[in-house]
């Protein structure tokens, strides 16, 4: 037998044993005693009715309360001998079937008779194996006796209880089989989980079907999920790996390219071939790394920096980042676009210092990326949210990649001169802000043209 069915067994088992315990216990001490209440309550009854006749209606009353009681009524008249009294009892109990080896009442019970009291007395008959209860009462000189059988309980108990013996064999015996057929059929799902367990921990992600319909179908069910979750994070961590791969070799090829130039040209200085620009091709340079490495301690900053959410007006905010860019969009020659309801507030809640870069970065990447020489912005108020987009031409670009474009070591093409390609810090940047806010955002296409949009929680004010 299984862990699983000997434990089920050993506490069903003990649970039988306990109970057959306290049944042995009660029926061997408890139950005598418990019948003979019952007799001596029923017996205080039919006194209480007794003590309401007189002795002539009680005569003559008396084979009639003895039938439907169930009891046994006689009487003997007393003339002061309490041995005749004694006999002459004994006789008439005998002519009705109970025999008395033992039995007497003194003179001391006559005296309480006498006063009006009830005398109760127990005779064990030992070799008749039984025991009789009678209760006395006196009415005008005539004693009744009214007296009712109890079988000897000790021999019905031992057998009562040999009874339950076997049926506690009996049920144990029961017990194991069903315990050994009821653990085989539980084990065999919870086998399939352990051995699916086994393989997602050693990365081979799969599912179980079991059909039991109960709480281990619901586990079965929960382990599906956490496999299909666990092979999902597998898989996007093997991409973010390999992304970032692509990353130290992107930024690697960053550094590696000014740190050449920087060399050469202080070797150049050192030896007196400074025509007068080396300086300033170190200092270019050396600009160019610092603001890559700005870039990158930017994100990391923004990822665990508190935000400071507070009402401000969208439409002046973009206006605002647009006009730092009139100059660029002039000399690249490309339209820029405001779509908006002039009637429409754009009061959102949000930290505006991080809008602001959330807007520079889009808009400094439909500069660099577009293809169609436009880019338009908009604005709509959507239910309880500011919905924001901005859109450039661009060109084909495959829809599974959209999704990563928002990853800071993502590189579309491995051309460092392609569109959409490199680190891609500025995006990842937006993500990381756009997250904080809890916004809904996201990338799309549409033929020639791709869409960045993300939504703001307006503001109530």
């Amino acid at each position: 037998m299984n862990k699983i069915g000997r434990k089920l067994f050993l506490n069903i088992a003990f649970i039988i044993a306990f109970v057959y315990v306290l049944s042995f216990l009660a029926n061997t001490y408890l139950l005598p005693s418990y019948f003979l209440h019952e007799k001596k309550t029923n017996m205080a009854e039919i006194m209480e009715q007794l003590d309401s006749m007189s002795a002539n209606s009680l005569i003559a009353d008396a084979e009639r309360i003895s039938y439907e009681q169930d009891v046994t009524i006689v009487y003997a008249h007393h003339y002061g001998n309490v041995d005749d009294l004694n006999g002459t009892l004994r006789d008439k109990f005998s002519s009705r079937g109970i025999a008395m080896s033992k039995f007497w009442i003194t003179g001391e019970s006559i005296e309480k008779l006498k006063s009006g009291v009830h005398v109760n007395k127990l005779y064990d008959q030992e070799k008749l194996k039984s025991r009789v209860l009678v209760s006395f009462v006196m009415k005008d000189n005539t004693v009744f006796a009214v007296a009712d059988s109890i079988a000897h309980a000790a021999e019905t108990i031992n057998m009562a209880n040999q009874f339950h013996t076997w049926i506690l064999l009996g049920a144990l015996v029961l017990t194991l089989v069903l315990v050994g057929l009821f653990s085989q059929r539980l084990l065999r799902p919870l086998d399939k989980l352990k051995r699916a367990t086994e393989d997602i921990a050693n990365l081979n992600f799969r599912r179980v079907e079991i059909k039991t319909g109960d709480e281990v179908e619901s586990l079965a069910h929960s382990v599906n999920e956490m496999s299909d979750k666990l092979q999902q994070a597998h898989q996007e961590l093997a991409i973010r790996n390999q992304n970032l791969q692509g990353f130290i070799s992107n930024v690697s090829h960053e550094l590696k390219t000014p740190i050449a130039l920087i060399k050469a040209y202080a070797a150049g200085m050192r030896d007196g071939y400074d025509d007068g620009s080396y300086l300033e091709v170190i200092e270019k340079q050396t600009d160019d790394m610092t603001t890559m490495v700005e870039t990158l301690l930017e994100l990391s900053r923004l990822q665990v920096e508190s935000y400071e959410a507070a009402s401000f007006d969208m439409r002046e905010l973009v206006a605002q980042v647009v006009d730092t860019y009139t100059l660029t969009l002039e000399q690249r020659g490309i339209e820029l676009a405001m779509h908006e309801n002039k009637d429409t507030a754009y009061m959102v809640f949000a930290d505006r210092a991080k809008m602001l870069t959330v807007w520079s970065n889009l808009i400094r990447n439909a500069i660099s990326y577009s293809t169609n020489q436009r880019i338009d912005i908009t604005l709509s108020r959507q239910g309880s949210v500011i919905y924001c987009s901005i859109k450039n031409g661009v060109e084909s670009i495959d829809a599974k990649q959209l999704d990563f474009l928002w990853e800071p070591f993502y590189v579309v093409e491995q051309s460092r001169n392609k569109q959409l390609s490199g680190t891609g810090l500025g995006l990842s940047i937006v993500k990381t802000i756009l997250l904080k806010h809890q916004s809904n955002f996201g990338v799309r296409t549409f033929n020639t043209d791709i869409e960045f949009y993300f939504e703001v929680k307006a503001s109530s004010k």
